[in-house]
């Protein structure tokens, strides 16, 4: 059976339980991906600029309406994201339209920043994008090592009045962050009075972040987990799909291991987002299927001994030397986000 659940976000609009990630979904795959996962039952597609294969799923989008007189765009939650060089008020436009241009719609369900992260604005050699998803530093700390040049004026608070603004033109119904940790959260509400609608971070059960958890519960803002099978793995860690207490739970429940890791993000309350392009895989991640108690209770005490976060942007290829979470790991970078 597949899962139909969902959520009330704090703007009253509903965001269903699982999604379809498309990071690193090749633009020759996802747009089969995107339609098997629609005729599967999939409402909700997590999508972003700098995946740079949404041209790809409104292909799809454009196939499934000329193929099923059922299908309807409002039927579907659309996840967009604005990308770090897109940050400065005369870009933040042109690459929300460029989105809604590639996806053949006039308007997103859920608009987020990308990453509290901003890049140099500079001009892009492909014509497309108004300016380069990565632009390079010319001054990185260490020559051996590409860096993105970062934009160190900009604050996200500005970033997110700008946010505010475009929700104004019905572009975008609903708002939200992505990769924010609790004291910039804090500091976007405190100076403009708008609290996200969601924030989209790394979650698994390796990664409980119980402070980040418990205050967004406090102020109402869902959680929305993307790589809750493990995500970019630069540090030659262990996935947590693959770890021996995921099988072993797997096995017992007689269900995959990606399945008990959804399971497990929706038993916390949270919309998940797995990827995948397999056919198979994509149907038997949208099975409908509660997590026992003690198997939950089992995952979260994993966590609680081997913490690990997966995605940390200064071990990024070109490296993004900026510090987000106050980690050991991030304690190189030459600037704090904020």
């Amino acid at each position: 059976m597949a899962l139909d659940r969902s959520y009330t976000l704090n703007d009253g609009r509903v965001i269903p339980a699982i999604g379809l990630g498309t990071f690193l979904s090749k633009p020759d795959e996802v747009t089969k991906a995107v339609e098997i996962a629609v005729n599967a039952g999939y409402k909700h597609f997590d999508l972003a600029t700098c995946y740079q294969n949404e041209h790809e799923v409104g292909i799809a989008l454009s196939n499934l309406k000329k193929s099923n007189p059922n299908f309807k765009r409002e039927d579907l939650w659309l996840t967009g994201k604005t990308w770090n060089s897109f940050h400065r008020q005369e870009y933040i436009t042109k690459g929300l339209d460029q989105t809604l241009k590639d996806l053949g719609t006039d308007y997103l369900d859920l608009y987020l920043v990308h990453w509290p992260v901003h890049f140099k604005p500079q001009p892009s050699p492909d014509g497309k994008n108004a300016v380069r998803i990565l632009p390079l530093s010319t001054n990185p700390v260490n020559l051996d090592i590409p860096e993105v040049a970062l934009d160190t004026e900009l604050s996200c608070t500005e970033v997110w009045k700008l946010m505010i603004q475009l929700r104004e033109t019905g572009k975008v119904k609903s708002i939200g962050v992505s990769n924010f940790p609790v004291r910039i959260l804090k500091t976007i509400i405190a100076e403009t009075g708008v609290v996200p609608a969601v924030n989209q971070v790394e979650a698994h059960p390796l990664l409980l972040q119980d402070d980040l958890v418990e205050y967004c519960k406090e102020q109402n803002i869902h959680i929305s987990a993307y790589a809750p099978l493990g995500g970019n793995n630069l540090q030659g860690e262990l996935r947590i799909i693959d770890h021996e207490v995921v099988k072993k739970l797997a096995s017992e429940l007689g269900k995959t291991p990606a399945q008990v890791l959804i399971a497990y993000g929706v038993k916390r309350g949270y919309s998940v987002l797995p990827k995948s392009v397999n056919e198979s895989r994509i149907r038997s991640n949208f099975e409908d299927f509660e997590l026992p108690d003690d198997a939950y209770n089992q995952l979260v005490e994993l966590g609680r001994k081997q913490p690990l976060r997966y995605n940390i942007p200064v071990n990024f290829s070109p490296r993004w030397s900026v510090n987000i979470w106050d980690s050991e790991a991030e304690k190189s970078a030459t600037h704090r986000a904020f």
